[in-house]
């Protein structure tokens, strides 16, 4: 809805929630989070696993930093949007494919965290 709404582009909205959604989803991901810190090259040997987590989490925040995507959405959202946005994105398709359940508040707390 980032891009409907404010015109932001898909990839940047993207990118700029990316590390929030992952910090909360971390919990039920399995080790996932390794082979992504590793794909990223992060050494992972000898890492437990809420450590590699935080590396996966780090690493799309450094590239993100690198080709200069905002590290948030202070520029782009309207804090009256929010429940419009938190509803939006509780109502979308891909929501149920989520790893771990949400609602729509949490989705408003995960928004304001990045504002």
């Amino acid at each position: 809805m980032l891009g409907a709404l404010y015109d932001t582009p898909h990839g940047v909205a993207n990118a700029i929630i990316l590390p929030v959604v992952m910090e909360y989803n971390a919990s039920a991901t399995g080790t996932k989070y390794k082979d992504i810190a590793e794909v990223m090259g992060v050494d992972t040997t000898g890492m437990d696993q809420e450590t590699y987590r935080k590396a996966a989490v780090d690493a799309v925040k450094k590239l993100s930093q690198d080709v200069g995507i905002p590290k948030d959405l202070k520029e782009i959202v309207k804090i009256e949007d929010l429940d419009f946005l938190s509803q939006s994105a509780f109502d979308d398709a891909c929501r149920p494919g989520n790893p771990r359940e949400i609602s729509v508040v949490k989705i408003k707390e995960l928004y304001k965290s990045l504002l």
